[in-house]
């Protein structure tokens, strides 16, 4: 192979995604003569203020940039004929360094699952919750014992332009008697409460907390830490099945269609991928691990038949419902939808005291929730079996979460400019799964074959049902609610008591809007139509056994091979009901962890 390196690192990073930078920072901490190189598709962020502004997050993917890679899914019957689009993070710190940083902990028991029913010793909530607590540093008063204090990210609550979530708050606690409003959800335990949502931000900055600042930006002194960016993996180097290193390209050439030359680096000790539910497989394809069926498709030799690589692709589908807002709401759309002139003087005020709107990211308030059993009824029978075999003895699992957003989230450019705020609602262990794989032999630019599976079952959109009445409810008894922005809800039968209105809001006692058969099929229609990625893909090279669809063991070793591991989200062997920084912040230290272990170094601890 050409372009091959003749001086070996100890272990490779194939993607330099958020698990990546955690797993190489940790490991480059504790020994400095650890040689370990971090090849990345995208670009460094140190300090860009497009990354490091919170406030940027919305704007940034609007208007599709460079540190997004997209990827079409195929059109689905269950989406009535649609594409969807997910978009991934193309950085250094990859979700970390452009997401919405919503801090969001999975429940308990989706780890106790992956340990138990996945068969994963060491993965359960008693393993990772030690070391999400040494990750974090929790700037609130800290209500439980499960937050840390010293720990490289910072999570923090805005103290300001807050007062849409307080009304929103208030609405509940007055309207939702069943449930509670609290301090603190993120416990691991709890369930079926409102409260304030934290978010990844520096309360003293203003910055936004990510991986590549915080474990490998702050290791300049490590000279044997070496961050390559711009360069795409094609593949991962065997000698007989023994990896051995990894052939990549420059991704500034190979994205403009040019003849890019590839490079060999060479690990003497560890190989591992880390390139996301997407990057991760097709990597692996390429380098002959995955199913016998699409690698003959695609001309590639055998090496491994795994046919989980690509399979049980996960995400959490979402839809964001506008509302109209009063002109004294508090909202992000300036700085979401306004010019670079509108914009400046929020940036002055970001620069001088780390405050105001773009040290926020909108999405202050919300609520994990499960339906009553009056609420079930209605969802009968397509959710009866899902609830019963999944939810009904999992108390801390949340069917759905609801995130309030002060700003309209919405796809629609001719919505006109002013304030919003919406409903952004997702499920929170959708039962459809999806898959993706190559096309295009070697080439790492080659369209992939990607089948979301949005709401392929059933179940799935009665749950999105269910929570479209819970959110408008809630939102159309809010003091600063002025109506439903029309073109973003069901079109609904002519002359239906449940069609859109302008105006409002209602009394808190007012009773709950009644929908007919008819109207909750422009329900269902209406999210079939409108229904998007959450950003949260996982799952694609699932740890479970091999004969069960696994990818990797518990030790996040490739079946099949040696000195290969993958080390990213696309590991989790079932969902999480959460936003997937805080999952993939437990993946990489825990990987740290498990390396540390078996080459046999000190100074990385699981607690």
């Amino acid at each position: 192979m050409s372009g091959e390196q003749a001086a070996p690192y100890d272990i490779i990073f194939a993607g330099g995604g958020a698990a990546a930078c955690v797993t190489a920072g940790r490991l480059a901490a504790a020994d400095r003569n650890l040689k370990i190189l971090i090849l990345e598709t995208g670009a460094h962020i140190r300090d860009v203020p497009e990354h490091t502004q919170p406030g940027r997050y919305f704007s940034s993917l609007a208007k599709r940039g460079d540190a997004f890679t997209f990827h079409a899914g195929k059109p689905s019957t269950a989406l009535l004929g649609r594409s969807c689009v997910v978009p991934m993070g193309r950085a250094l710190g990859g979700g970390s360094s452009v997401n919405f940083t919503v801090y969001t902990r999975g429940s308990a028991s989706d780890y106790d699952d992956w340990e138990t029913v996945h068969g994963n010793k060491g993965w359960g909530s008693s393993s990772l919750i030690p070391l999400l607590k040494k990750a974090e540093t929790y700037q609130a008063e800290v209500q439980n014992n499960t937050h840390g204090s010293s720990g490289p990210i910072k999570v923090s609550f805005s103290n300001e332009n807050i007062n849409i979530a307080e009304d929103f708050l208030e609405t509940a606690a007055a309207y939702d008697k069943e449930r509670t409003v609290v301090d603190d959800d993120n416990a691991f335990t709890s369930c079926d409460t409102y409260l304030r949502w934290a978010r990844y931000v520096d309360a003293e900055s203003g910055r936004r907390s990510d991986v590549a600042h915080h474990y490998i930006y702050n290791q300049d002194h490590n000279k044997n830490l070496t961050i390559l960016p711009r360069q795409r993996v094609v593949r991962v180097v065997f000698e007989g099945n023994r990896a051995v290193g990894v052939e990549y390209v420059d991704d500034v050439v190979g994205r403009k269609k040019e003849k890019t030359e590839p490079v060999v680096a060479r690990a003497s000790r560890l190989v591992v991928v880390s390139a996301g539910a997407f990057g991760t497989p097709a990597i692996l394809e390429r380098s002959g691990i995955g199913s016998k069926e699409v690698l003959d498709k695609n001309n590639i030799p055998l090496l491994v038949d795994l046919p989980g690589v690509g399979e049980h692709y996960l995400d959490h589908n979402v839809i964001f419902l506008p509302f109209i807002a009063s002109d004294d709401s508090e909202t992000m759309d300036v700085v979401f939808r306004g010019t670079e002139e509108e914009v400046k003087p929020f940036e002055q005020q970001w620069l001088q005291n780390g405050k105001g709107l773009l040290s926020q990211n909108g999405l202050d308030a919300g609520v994990k929730m499960r339906p009553n059993e009056e609420e079930r009824k209605a969802m009968s029978p397509e959710f009866d079996d899902r609830w019963k075999t999944y939810f009904a003895n999992a108390p801390d699992k949340p069917v759905e979460i609801i995130l309030l957003f002060t700003a309209y989230g919405g796809p629609n450019p001719s919505v006109p400019r002013g304030k919003y705020f919406s409903m952004a609602y997702f499920s929170g262990y959708p039962s459809s799964t999806g898959n993706v794989h190559i096309t295009s032999g070697l080439d790492p630019y080659g369209t992939l074959d990607f089948h979301p599976g949005y709401l392929d079952d059933p179940a799935d959109v009665v749950i999105l049902r269910w929570i479209y009445k819970k959110s408008r409810e809630l939102a159309r008894r809010m003091k600063h609610y002025r109506g439903d922005l029309v073109v973003g809800h069901p079109e609904f039968p002519a002359g239906s008591s449940a069609a859109a209105t302008t105006s409002g809001p209602v009394e808190i006692s007012q009773p709950n809007i009644v929908y007919t058969k008819e109207d909750d099929e422009a329900i269902d229609k209406y999210h079939r139509q409108y229904v998007e990625t959450s950003w949260h893909s996982m799952g694609t090279c699932a740890m479970k056994p091999r004969a069960q669809g696994g990818v990797v063991d518990e030790r996040l070793n490739v079946y099949g091979v040696q000195n290969l591991k993958v080390a990213d989200c696309s590991i989790a062997p079932a969902n999480v009901g959460a936003n997937t920084y805080n999952t993939a912040i437990a993946i990489g230290e825990k990987a740290a962890v498990i390396i540390a272990e078996d080459l046999g170094m000190q100074g990385v601890t699981a607690a």
